[in-house]
């Protein structure tokens, strides 16, 4: 292992987590594109906008069931876990390793500012730093208390849902069916230029770090992050486990996964999509998810082993390493094509029309981070972020 005091260099890194991660941020565009595209609301309820029959609900059934929620999961597990792997390298070379990542959280809160006020409101780098400043102080916790403690966390949004689900008189049809003119607007101001799109920008950030963070971020991130944590500690995010473990982790998880998630999209369809069930349904994939998520934790890990040189594990290692400029990458490539200051294709593309928009910035993105690594050590946006932490200029280029 290297001996340096600065950042972890290339040769040190663990290439199946990295190609884990890069699985992770792909994957997360699947989700991300229908905000990007269509108003906020479709996450919560996907029939108020757009065409929802034949391929078009095909294409939402694909995503919602392989997708959702289950890469954000598999991504904020792993930042989890690179909480660990960064202290524990710093306290290995006597460094002060709770001062350098305050310091690294502060500038990752600085740019999640940024990208949530200036380019999207969709942005989880806030929530993520905010729960890092507390969960960083339980890293030395025994691996299976911060499981217990990360499980919950995690459970604390799905219990508060099924408390205003059971409350008489509960009533969420504003927000599962809102006014149609409330939709054509968002649609309009997100046609519009950058500037007549900062008050909704603005405001819809505020509310997911304010109230929606307190309430549903919070809770969900750090759940998650501490599950990273337990899972990096006892070798299952390393690598370190058999074969016969992750393959059992890959039945476990999907069955037990696609079990819950598919029982919740029979559960709505039977009730019509009706404003009543929208709470309970939204129980089903909250705790799918994360049990679908080790399953492909499973399956990248088999793979990598069995192909750790292979084209797919570089290029998905490639852009796990630049994850973080590939994830403003994915919001600068979407805003332009989608957004009034770019193409202006807000609410105008179908859902299985996203799907192959989401292939071609995928296909750029992997070409563009095997290319730039091939030049360079670290992404543009990471050796930013990494000279801001350590206050002095690590070399760039190879």
């Amino acid at each position: 292992m290297s001996d340096s005091s600065g950042p972890t260099p290339p040769e040190d890194r663990i290439v199946a987590l990295d190609a884990l991660r890069g699985f992770a941020l792909l994957g997360i565009l699947l989700i991300n594109i229908w905000v990007f595209s269509m108003p906020e609301d479709v996450l919560l309820n996907p029939t108020i906008y757009g065409d929802f029959t034949g391929t078009n609900y095909y294409a939402w059934l694909l995503t919602h069931v392989f997708a959702e929620g289950k890469f954000i999961a598999l991504f904020t597990m792993l930042f989890g876990a690179g909480i660990v792997l960064f202290t524990t390298s710093k306290e290995r070379k006597g460094q002060n390793a709770r001062t350098l990542y305050y310091r690294r959280t502060f500038w990752l809160i600085v740019i999640g500012l940024a990208h949530a006020y200036l380019l999207w409101f969709g942005d989880i780098l806030v929530a993520y730093g905010l729960s890092a400043l507390w969960v960083v102080t339980l890293r030395h916790w025994e691996a299976t208390k911060q499981l217990l403690a990360g499980v919950a966390l995690f459970a604390v949004p799905s219990a508060l849902e099924l408390l205003v689900a059971l409350q008489p008189g509960a009533d969420i049809a504003a927000q599962w069916n809102p006014a149609r003119s409330t939709i054509q607007a968002e649609v309009e101001t997100y046609r519009s230029g950058w500037r007549e799109q900062l008050d909704h920008r603005v405001s819809a950030a505020l509310q997911r770090q304010t109230s929606g963070f307190f309430s549903y971020s919070f809770w969900r991130v750090s759940g998650l992050m501490l599950v990273g944590m337990g899972l990096f500690r006892l070798d299952v995010l390393t690598g370190g486990r058999s074969t016969g473990f992750y393959r059992r982790l890959v039945v476990v998880g999907a069955v037990a996964g696609l079990s819950l998630i598919l029982a919740g999209v029979a559960f709505i369809t039977a009730t019509d999509w009706s404003a009543d069930a929208a709470l309970y349904w939204r129980q089903f994939n909250y705790w799918g998810a994360p049990l679908l998520a080790c399953a492909y934790l499973g399956l990248v890990f088999l793979y990598a082993g069995w192909r750790p040189d292979g084209p797919v594990t570089r290029g998905l290692a490639a852009v796990g390493r630049t994850a973080f400029s590939n994830y403003l990458f994915q919001t600068a490539a979407a805003t332009f094509i989608f957004y009034g200051h770019g193409l202006g294709l807000f609410g105008h593309v179908e859902r299985v029309e996203l799907l192959g928009i989401v292939l071609v910035i995928w296909t750029v993105q992997v070409v563009l981070s095997v290319l730039w690594l091939r030049y360079f050590r670290f992404g543009p946006v990471e050796w930013v972020w990494r000279t801001l932490t350590y206050r002095t200029r690590e070399p760039l280029r190879k």
